[in-house]
């Protein structure tokens, strides 16, 4: 109907103005080129196995994570179930190749399954972000054959990963990190700290970022990969606002030993291996505070068509539907940004200003609406019985980790200075 509509109209302009008559048949031509090679889709365009995996990952956490969720949340753990569950759908290694364990799916599909799970808890979605997007992608990256096939297989089926760069004096300024690594023989003795380590207290892999040569500032950092049995110490696991059942804890590193081969990308380029690696993890958020965002939608609105006060359902009084309206939209101004940024990392563009943009949106747009969404629930939405408010005190992390949003700001006005300067 579009195709043929466009064509009227062309046909109609071509009889009125003919001296643009061939520019109006190039351009038709050029629309039915395009039409016929399907080449340019909509960002909501997926594959048949994106749309397989949408729906398998929507009943595994409407099932199987939905009903434990309050008490996860209250206990302020995960609940081991949930972790072996994730491993036996296959969502702990979805880019990862089938000879390795793993799904061997698009980077778009990991950002799908992060969006899904956060509908119904933020929680499970953060713990599989990072294990996919940060740990795996590392290793898929950066890893020496020999390091793939020790580590991937036991990270696509069963040992959960962790990424430890954050100090106590290093956040946003990651590079002034003080864990140093010091050569012993065929080892590496590292000592040091880290702080705000997501999936910490449940992993048994662990990628440590240590400087070899404080000498050399940020070049000397490198990129180690231990195990839980080595020696790392969970010194404090911490008590939070929201996303209480993914584990953040700070973590002791005295004197562990790790073996030489355990090197990740050889040495002083751990550097670099961070940042590229948390621009791609910050679609994983912006993906993880997208689907918050959606999940308090789905959860509130619903409740403003039933609940009815002066004869009509509140949600139909203009302020209110309007306002639902508003959310709606910047929901999917959200979608569309992450998505943006996911397909641009796959078809090999640069991507970093997109994945400031998704992520720093994203994170804006889950506070506003999880906020709104306990209002328009009225005193329900603030009890913890619907679980509303839960996505509120969820939504606060995503302004802070994996960069802040200045940071991510930052990052977009150096591109827009180097655009217009």
């Amino acid at each position: 109907m579009f195709s043929a509509t466009r064509s009227l109209a062309a046909r109609s302009i071509r009889s009125r103005v003919l001296p643009v008559r061939s520019a109006a048949r190039a351009f038709s031509s050029s629309h039915a080129c395009r039409s016929e090679s399907s080449t340019l889709n909509s960002l909501d365009t997926f594959t048949d196995e994106e749309q397989m995996l949408r729906e398998s990952v929507k009943r595994f956490a409407t099932e199987v994570v939905g009903p434990k969720v309050r008490e996860m949340d209250e206990k302020e753990s995960m609940d081991p179930a949930i972790i072996k569950g994730l491993f036996e759908q296959g969502l702990m290694g979805i880019e990862t190749s089938a000879d390795h364990g793993g799904s061997e799916s698009s980077f778009t599909s990991a950002i799908i399954a992060i969006e899904e799970l956060a509908k119904i808890d933020p929680s499970v979605s953060v713990m599989c972000d990072v294990h996919n997007t940060l740990v795996n992608t590392i290793f898929r990256k950066y890893a020496t054959k020999e390091q793939q096939d020790e580590f991937l297989p036991q990270l696509s089926e069963s040992k959960l990963g962790s990424f430890c760069l954050s100090e106590p004096a290093s956040g946003s300024d990651a590079f002034a990190l003080q864990t140093r690594a010091k050569k012993d023989g065929d080892h590496w003795i590292i000592n040091g700290s880290k702080m705000w380590i997501t999936n910490s207290y449940e992993a048994e892999i662990f990628l440590i970022f240590a400087n070899v040569d404080p000498s050399k500032g940020y070049k000397g950092i490198t990129c180690f990969v231990a195990t839980k049995d080595m020696g790392i110490e969970i010194a404090k696991k911490e008590e939070k606002l929201g996303i209480r059942a993914s584990s953040t804890c700070t973590l002791n590193f005295d004197d562990l030993k790790v073996p030489a081969a355990n090197v990740i990308g050889g040495e002083g380029n751990g550097y670099k291996i961070a940042i590229e690696i948390l621009n791609e993890g910050r679609i994983g958020i912006a993906a993880q505070m997208l689907g918050l965002a959606q999940g308090a939608f789905d959860k509130a609105v619903p409740y403003t068509y039933t609940r009815s006060q002066f004869g009509q359902p509140v949600g139909t009084f203009q302020g209110m539907a309007f306002q639902i309206a508003q959310a709606a939209i910047e929901i999917e101004s959200a979608r569309l940004l992450t998505y943006n940024a996911a397909r641009r990392k796959e078809e090999g563009k640069s991507f970093t200003k997109e994945a400031a943009m998704a992520k720093y949106w994203a994170s804006v747009i889950a506070q506003r609406v999880s906020g709104q969404a306990i209002e328009w629930a009225g005193g329900v939405g603030f009890t913890r019985e619907t679980g509303i408010e839960k996505f509120w005190r969820d939504s606060k992390i995503g302004a802070i980790y994996e960069g802040t949003s200045n940071i991510q700001l930052q990052t977009i006005a150096r591109f827009i200075q180097k655009e217009y300067s």
